[in-house]
């Protein structure tokens, strides 16, 4: 049976093809849905983008008839245009119908009571969809990038096994183990393995599964980068990723203080500032709140712009150069050190790089696209972020650009990943990110 689904204005500002998400079943845009895109779309945000592609898609599509009465979809179903005058119902009167929002609830309700389609309403606001529960509409999240169901879910990048002292002994010799070895299911390309002796659980070793040689090499010893030494086997884990000439994505995640940002700086520093330097520069951002908000209000060139946005990472460059400012500005007016605003780097192609992108949880899975096409030639990208800390609306824990990239890139031999998970910034930080 088909259903009818009726479109929140924010469904169309996170995602201008969502259209074409719904196969066979037919929707509906509340006219006031329009008032609202209109009103976003100067924005110079991905919303603001959103919203003019989605009124040109609609315009589009009024070619095809009348948007009132209904047009006809390749996928089966109907696109219709409805103002709360075609169709009337009876709604609840301490309910504000002032607010855009309340209007589209009651549009819903009043479609719900009227046909015989089972309709719903499709919103990413929480708070309307805690109002439709209350006012028995229904209702959902647009989950077209929710890769899994739940945070729990999401790919850590690491497993651990139970094996003899037999295999372990095997590795430590020839420094790997063949895939029959160690009986692991669906492990893949640069995953690591914790592996313990399966009868005493005193032997132990740790490799990393490489997908093209179908081997579980034994991890070296990383014993500093640029000075910093890991400790622990996350941070070991991330260095010999990160130091990997092969692996061209790797993204890292954890809760504040694992140490995410200063383990890819110093890698971006050791691989592009010392003697035997494999890449050119090292180029940094982050989201700006609202990602992609204009930032020309702020004085100075594009570095002064920034700088308040990029000030985390510049505390992590300024305790790897020992405190030395005047080196760490010396890199960076010599362009060794680049710092871009993600506002500005579509059209690019960088090459011979190392890029960080900091805090990338607040970026959409059409922003980090974006952001993974500009790479060039002998460049190695490094996302880092905490999916426990959106600030974007529109997105969660399970639905940002970053888990997205996480999931769709571990089957291949190009990425890796890791989730770091102690804390070692210090015992209060640590404390903090736990209990609070």
């Amino acid at each position: 049976m088909k259903k009818t689904f009726v479109l929140d204005t924010n469904v169309l500002l996170y995602d201008a093809e969502c259209l074409l998400s719904f196969d066979d079943n037919n929707i509906v845009i509340p006219l006031i849905v329009l008032e609202e895109l209109d009103a976003h779309k100067r924005r110079p945000d991905e919303a603001g983008k959103n919203a003019r592609r989605s009124v040109r898609t609609l315009d589009k599509l009024r070619e095809l008839g009348s948007i009132n009465e209904g047009i006809s979809l390749e996928s089966g179903g109907t696109l219709r245009i409805l103002s709360s005058t075609d169709i009337t119902c009876n709604f609840p009167p301490d309910i504000d119908m002032a607010t855009v929002d309340n209007q589209i609830l009651a549009m819903s309700k009043c479609l719900q009571e009227s046909s015989e389609e089972k309709v719903i309403l499709v919103t990413k606001d929480i708070n309307v969809r805690v109002k439709c529960d209350a006012l028995g509409i229904k209702c959902e999240d647009f989950n077209k990038h929710r890769i899994v169901d739940k945070q729990e879910g999401l790919y850590a990048g690491v497993k651990r096994a139970s094996i003899s002292q037999a295999v372990i002994d095997k590795i430590y010799s020839q420094g790997y183990a063949d895939l029959e070895d160690i009986p692991v299911d669906d492990v893949y390309p640069n995953e690591f393995l914790v592996l313990k002796d399966e009868n005493s659980g005193q032997g132990s070793a740790i490799v990393r599964y490489m997908g093209k040689e179908n081997k579980f090499r034994l991890i070296p010893e990383i014993k500093s980068s640029w000075g910093l030494v890991p400790r622990n086997k996350e941070q070991k884990f991330s260095l010999d990723i990160l130091f990997d000439d092969n692996i061209k994505l790797i993204t890292l995640v954890g809760k504040a203080g694992t140490g995410k940002t200063l383990l890819a700086a110093s890698a971006a520093l050791e691989q592009s500032l010392s003697t035997n330097a494999k890449y050119k520069k090292v180029v940094i951002s982050r989201p700006v709140q609202a990602v992609g908000k204009d930032i020309g209000y702020l004085p100075g060139d594009i570095y002064d712009k920034m700088a308040p946005w990029i000030a985390p990472i510049r505390d992590n460059l300024r305790y790897l150069f020992g405190d030395d400012k005047d080196t760490l500005d010396m890199y960076i007016e010599s362009g060794k050190i680049e710092i871009e605003a993600i506002t500005y780097i579509r059209g690019r192609s960088i090459s011979d790089a190392i890029i960080i992108i900091d805090e990338a949880q607040n970026l959409t899975t059409h922003e980090l696209k974006t952001i993974i096409t500009r790479v060039g030639e002998n460049t190695k990208i490094i996302l880092t972020g905490d999916v426990d800390q959106i600030d974007n609306t529109y997105l969660d824990s399970v639905s940002n650009g970053l888990s997205y990239t996480v999931e769709k890139f571990k089957e291949y031999d190009i990425s890796a990943h890791i989730t770091l998970i102690k804390g070692e910034r210090s015992a209060l930080a640590s404390l903090g990110s736990e209990i609070l």
